[in-house]
């Protein structure tokens, strides 16, 4: 992912970004070198990502151990008009752009077919998800009969992360009055999400 120094995040806001987001598209590829891509539940945890994939669906299979994996994690993201830019009124050198905050994982892929990993792993993003809430659900609150019917239609996933690129672009390339054009346009539109991330220059 392309990002130049003034949209690049460090790896510890692009922890807390995906976090916060908790889910990203896993792409993956088969060994006719076809790529699949799941939107999925993630933990990302050290230097490991953790997720499942449906049984009865094609990607776990075709997947192959150790080959490269690809998590696309996307955020808030928002076309541009170059009307809203002072300096539109001043020379017309503009164009749109399309402001968004991105994190991109790549690693390894393992797939994990055994109960026990699936059984640790949904009790870890159950937990991450429902520690916050006052009265917190937990896996075992279900029969375990039931769950272990549930986790035989998945196929845990674990991906050793090599890299982590993030950008956040916001406007950050553009001067006190372009930006400040954006952020009464991003205002006019009631679009306080962006406008925040435009004053913030951050995921």
């Amino acid at each position: 992912m392309y990002s130049p120094e003034h949209n690049r995040v460090d790896e510890q806001e692009a922890r807390d970004f995906v976090a916060a987001a908790a889910a990203g598209t896993l792409i993956t590829v088969g060994a006719d070198g076809t790529p699949d891509a799941t939107f999925v539940p993630v933990l990302w945890e050290g230097d490991r990502v953790l997720a499942h994939l449906a049984r009865a669906g094609e990607q776990w299979s075709r997947a192959v151990d150790g080959s490269q994996a690809l998590l696309v994690v996307q955020g808030p993201h928002r076309y541009i008009t170059p009307s809203w830019y002072a300096s539109k009124r001043e020379h017309g050198r503009v164009v749109p752009t399309w402001n968004y905050s991105a994190v991109q994982l790549r690693g390894t892929v393992q797939l994990h077919d055994d109960a026990a990993w699936t059984l640790d792993m949904v009790t870890r993003l159950t937990q991450a998800h429902e520690s916050p809430r006052e009265r917190p659900w937990a896996v075992d609150d279900a029969p375990a009969k039931w769950v272990d019917g549930r986790l035989r239609a998945i196929v845990g996933i674990e991906i050793a992360v090599e890299s982590v690129q993030a950008r956040a672009k916001w406007s950050q390339d553009k001067d006190a009055a372009d930006r400040a054009g954006v952020l009464e346009g991003l205002a006019g539109e009631g679009d306080e999400e962006s406008a925040d991330r435009v004053r913030r220059g951050r995921l």
